[in-house]
C-alpha cells in the first residue's frame, strides 16, 4: 500500500466469508476485503490519505451532503456483512488507519472487547420500539361561548386539566410499555424522543427505546408490544420495528485514525 493511502475499516466479526465480499464496494466505491488478526477478521477499504486524512477529513464532516454520501456507503457494507447471519461489530465512522498492519495490531490489541461484544450479540437480534401521544381536542368549538369572564375561566382550567391528565396517561402508559418490553429483552437503551418533524409524525413522541432481544423470544416481544399498545389511552400510538441486526449493542470503540 501506498503512502498516500489509508484503511478504512467497516466491521470487525470473527469470521467474514470472502463470497459475501464479491463485488462489493464501500467509501468512494473502492474494493472491500479483509484484514485479520487475533483470531478475528476486519472489513476494509483503502482510501486516499489526500481526502480522508485528519485534516481534510474534518472538513467533509461538516459536509452534510459528503456525510450522507459516506455514511450510507459505511453502512451499506455493515448490513452487507450481517445479511450473512453472523453477528459482526460496526465501527464508527471514519474509522481509518494507515496501513494493514496497524489494522491487525489493532484486532489483537482489541480482542477481548470484539470477542465480548460478538459473544453480546449472538444469537440476538436489535427491536426499537417508539410511542406517540396526540394531543387531545381543545374542545372549545362546539362548545357554547362562556357568557362570564369567571366561566371562561373556569373552562380554561378544566381543560389545561383534562390536557394535562391525557398527557400524564400518556407517559405512564410509556412507562409501563419499556418496562414490560425491558424485563423481556436482555439489553435495553432509552434514546431522547425525537422532534415530530424528523419522526415524520404529527403526535409527540414519548418513548424511543431500543431493545436487546434472544432470537427464539422475537415473536413474544413484538406481540407484548403490540398488545399493551392496543391496551393504553386513546391517542397512544406504538411503532415496532425489526428484527435488525443488533448496531446498537455490538459496539467496540477503537482508535480511529489515521495511525
Amino acid at each position: 500500500m501506498s503512502e498516500d493511502q489509508g484503511v478504512w475499516v467497516y466491521a470487525v466479526a470473527a469470521v467474514i466469508r470472502p463470497a459475501r465480499l464479491a463485488g462489493l464496494t464501500g467509501v468512494s466505491s473502492q474494493p472491500v476485503r479483509t484484514v485479520t488478526g487475533g483470531g478475528l477478521a476486519a472489513a476494509v477499504s483503502p482510501v486516499s490519505l489526500a481526502e480522508y486524512g485528519e485534516q481534510p477529513l474534518r472538513q467533509h464532516l461538516e459536509d452534510p451532503d459528503w456525510l450522507e454520501r459516506t455514511a450510507r456507503a459505511h453502512h451499506q457494507v455493515i448490513e452487507t456483512l450481517a445479511a450473512d447471519g453472523r453477528p459482526v461489530i460496526p465501527m464508527r465512522l471514519a474509522t481509518i488507519y494507515a496501513g494493514d498492519g496497524n489494522v491487525t495490531a489493532m484486532l489483537g490489541e482489541r480482542c477481548p472487547d470484539f470477542a465480548a461484544a460478538l459473544d453480546r450479540v449472538t444469537g440476538r437480534a436489535e427491536w426499537g420500539v417508539k410511542a406517540f401521544a396526540a394531543a387531545p381536542p381543545a374542545g372549545e368549538e362546539t362548545r357554547p361561548a362562556a357568557s362570564s369572564g369567571a366561566e371562561y375561566l373556569k373552562r380554561r382550567r378544566a381543560q389545561l386539566s383534562a390536557r394535562d391528565e391525557a398527557r400524564q396517561s400518556a407517559a405512564d402508559a410509556a412507562h409501563d410499555l419499556h418496562t414490560a418490553l425491558a424485563e423481556l429483552a436482555a439489553a435495553a437503551v432509552l434514546r431522547p424522543p425525537q422532534q415530530p418533524d424528523l419522526a415524520g409524525q404529527d403526535a409527540a413522541m414519548i418513548l424511543n427505546g431500543t431493545y436487546l432481544v434472544e432470537d427464539a423470544r422475537s415473536a413474544e416481544f413484538a406481540a407484548l408490544a403490540r398488545e399493551r399498545a392496543g391496551r393504553s389511552a386513546p391517542g397512544f400510538r406504538v411503532e415496532v420495528t425489526g428484527p435488525w441486526p443488533p448496531y446498537s449493542f455490538a459496539t467496540v470503540d477503537a482508535p480511529g485514525g489515521p495511525e
